[in-house]
């Protein structure tokens, strides 16, 4: 059997000849985005690009998919150097980030140094990460693209086991969770319409749907015994009232009746359907995940058409 030699492509401006023109519009893309977001564990949606910081511009400006936490994105395809280290600690102050991204072609060792300090010596809730960007290619076929992370907060991965050990409660939700994404994320129809994202022990999972004012979330009542997945609108009350207008449509495309909750006293507004789960009885897992994965797809069909 004769097999292709992977080769790595160190010209990345063949690719995106500009950093402004050509790889921020590409990373901004969700498709593309959401290999970044598989890298660190985050689902990420984007508020802006090139968006202001004074007299500067930070490449992307985004936020966490079903949390209030900023996010900025800055792209340098060359090795790392001084001025990019400072652009970004400027632009991290200008927009009140709480998870800095730096995207290279190279970092170089002292910068790598300089991040981990940064997130040795920053508040726990600031995330510095530095990630070098790879293209390989087989032969003459299509150009594939890597992320690869070079510096992490150092209790990005203990983080969890550390929340985990004091509380059989956060266990449960957490083996739940990793669960899910192991299985989930093995059926293609889901696994096209979302990006993995990483497991926690908070009693809910986000999935991005390409917008920053809208996510689903699907959650974990053990209280009830209940698992639902529910359309979440972040803080717009005219787009709650778009959907409803199409509520008629909707149900008919996901072939269900949901349970509509504007919520008026409240920025976010709610639209979720409910199942009984047995969370105790792992055997009961597969088909509690069958259910959550085909409703969340029919979901995100049905209401993206009114975005």
């Amino acid at each position: 059997m004769i097999l292709g030699q992977l080769k790595e492509i160190k010209d990345l401006r063949k690719v995106w000849p500009h950093e402004a023109l050509d790889f921020t519009p590409w990373l901004a893309e969700e498709e593309n985005l959401a290999l970044l977001s598989d890298t660190i564990g985050l689902e990420i949606a984007v508020d802006e690009t090139e968006s202001s910081v004074g007299d500067f511009n930070v490449d992307i400006y985004a936020t966490e998919t079903g949390t209030d936490r900023k996010i900025i994105i800055e792209n340098q395809l060359e090795d790392t150097n001084h001025d990019h280290l400072g652009k970004l600690i400027t632009y991290a102050s200008g927009k009140s980030a709480d998870i800095v991204i730096w995207v290279v072609k190279r970092a170089r060792s002292e910068h790598r140094a300089a991040i981990e300090w940064l997130n040795n010596h920053t508040d726990e809730n600031i995330a510095f990460f530095l990630l070098e960007v790879k293209l390989y290619q087989i032969g003459d076929s299509d150009i594939a693209v890597k992320f690869e992370v070079i510096e992490k907060p150092n209790d990005w991965t203990k983080e969890i086991k550390r929340q985990t050990s004091s509380s059989p409660t956060l266990q449960a939700r957490y083996d739940y969770w990793v669960a899910f994404n192991d299985y989930a994320f093995k059926h293609t129809a889901f696994a096209k319409s979302f990006n993995r994202r990483k497991a926690s022990t908070d009693h809910w999972m986000t999935l991005s749907v390409g917008s920053s004012v809208c996510h689903i979330r699907l959650l974990q009542v053990r209280k009830d015994n209940n698992i639902i997945v529910e359309w979440n609108i972040t803080d717009d009350k005219d787009l709650y009232q778009r959907f409803y207008t199409h509520k008629a449509d909707i149900e008919s495309d996901m072939g269900m009746t949901l349970d509509w909750r504007e919520l008026p006293d409240k920025k976010a507004s709610r639209i979720l359907v409910t199942q009984n789960a047995e969370f105790n009885n792992k055997d009961k897992w597969p088909e509690q995940f069958d259910w959550t994965m085909d409703v969340a797809v029919k979901m995100k069909n049905a209401f993206k058409k009114y975005l």
